[in-house]
């Protein structure tokens, strides 16, 4: 004889259920819109395999030319100096992106926010940027001023009213 046992029925029938409903919650979770957060999303890093030159406009940079004459003296500035050279070009500028403003943060480097508010590291090219004698002066102290390993770092440099990262 087989005896069905309403007790153990009742009880498999609870079982499934409460699996069903555990089963559900993610694709439950998964489908709510959740909440925005406020804060600007994560840095991005820009510096691998890229350079500031790749996307920025030359309009501020004076034009390297072939066979200079002597009456126009040229500085070369990289790392440091190239760095600091472009925050100074970038620090007043209205717009966002690679071709608006530039900020200092309190870690020596030097970035700008896109659209969607996220920050990109900047970066000085390899081969430094091309800049007037009288110019270039100011940066005489930095890393890379014409080709110089020794030098001060941006750390240290305070700028005005960064937004945080």
């Amino acid at each position: 004889m087989n005896t069905i046992y309403k007790e153990r029925k009742i009880v498999s029938r609870l079982f499934a259920v409460l699996l069903s409903a555990l089963l559900m919650v993610p694709l439950l979770s998964s489908c709510g819109g959740g909440s925005q957060k406020a804060s600007a999303p994560p840095p991005v890093d820009d510096t691998i395999g890229r350079t500031v030159s790749d996307r920025r406009n030359n309009a501020n940079q004076p034009e390297a030319k072939k066979g200079l004459g002597t009456g126009q003296k040229v500085a070369l500035l990289a790392g440091a100096a190239g760095l600091y050279y472009l925050y100074n070009q970038h620090k007043n500028a209205s717009q966002e992106g690679a071709q608006g403003k530039y900020y200092l943060s309190k870690n020596g480097r030097v970035y700008y926010r896109d659209a969607e508010k996220r920050a990109h590291w900047v970066t000085p090219p390899k081969e430094g940027i091309r800049v007037p004698e009288s110019e270039a002066q100011k940066y005489q102290q930095f890393q890379g001023y014409n080709g110089s390993t020794t030098g001060r770092d941006l750390t240290g440099i305070t700028s005005s009213a960064a937004p945080p990262l």
